[in-house]
């Protein structure tokens, strides 16, 4: 084998970075886990990767304290991977690296905030349909944290209105940038519908909890709005973002998940917003 020259510049922080992440299966191995595998057999089955390279792996993020393990059985003791705090700051370098892939490997490198019906990204969401949700904690514009991904309820992703921070420039230009307001408008007036069968409805943006406070006490918004700026629900669940006004924006999708925590219903792309809620509360309403 020729002799690894790899000698990274201390003084670097790019290098230091790709140092402690050391190859393709480090990146995985922390996008699979921020998904909530967090067994070591569950990341073997999900990665295709063979238990010694996994362990290696896992030694090496350990030792550079990026995960930790904590005990979940005893008796043979075995152990779950969670991420660190330095991990969790390494989830937006996952979600840039997707953002990248999906835009310049899988797409034909246009800045869209919508997919096609026969992309890449959009096969990628709607497999989503039949999986059970982890746990996904999320400041809410109100105060708090709330369980985002907890049924059943009706979950809609933004990529942002503008009121009360004014929109990027050229935002209209981007396709499928253009009807957040609107969105949140159609389904204020499905909500009592949904909120009489039990229904819980949510909005998550990547804006901060203050802005969406603004929008939701302009608008009378009665439902949860909730803040993925650290981009934890984008990685947890691989949801399509986009890049503008230097920050990344959640895709305009809709999910249908049951008292199970299953995702029963995927819509995406969402191309018609008023139909796209008419579907959400139907489907909701019938399971």
């Amino acid at each position: 084998m020729p002799r690894n020259t790899w000698s990274p510049d201390p003084s670097c922080g790019v290098a230091q970075t790709v140092n402690v992440l050391g190859d393709g299966w480090s990146v995985l191995i922390l996008r699979d886990i921020a998904r909530g595998h967090q067994r070591f057999d569950d990341l073997v089955a999900e990665l295709g990767i063979s238990r010694k390279v996994l362990t290696e792996r896992l030694t090496g993020l350990i030792a550079d304290g990026v995960l930790r393990r904590e005990p979940y059985q005893t008796g043979p003791v075995r152990y779950a991977y969670e991420l660190t705090e330095a991990g969790r700051e390494l989830i937006g370098v996952v979600v840039a690296l997707q953002d990248w892939g999906d835009r310049w490997l899988l797409g034909d490198g246009s800045l869209t905030a919508v997919d096609s019906d026969e992309s890449a990204t959009a096969h990628r969401v709607r497999e989503l349909t039949g999986q059970t949700t982890p746990v996904v904690q999320l400041p809410s514009a109100d105060g708090g944290t709330v369980d985002a991904l907890a049924g059943p309820a009706v979950l809609f992703t933004y990529p942002a209105t503008g009121a009360p921070t004014p929109l990027p420039s050229g935002w209209s230009a981007i396709p499928g940038a253009v009807g957040c307001t609107l969105e949140n408008r159609l389904f204020l007036k499905a909500y009592p519908r949904l909120a009489t069968a039990g229904i819980a409805v949510r909005g998550v943006s990547t804006q901060r909890p203050d802005e969406q406070q603004a929008f939701a006490t302009a608008e009378g918004i009665p439902f949860s709005l909730l803040s993925d700026v650290d981009l934890g629900l984008a990685a947890a669940l691989r949801l399509p973002v986009f890049r503008a006004g230097e920050r990344h924006r959640l895709k305009r999708l809709i999910l249908v998940i049951d008292e199970d925590r299953t995702i029963r219903a995927v819509r995406y792309p969402v191309v018609d917003i008023a139909a796209a809620v008419d579907w959400a509360v139907e489907t909701a309403l019938t399971l």
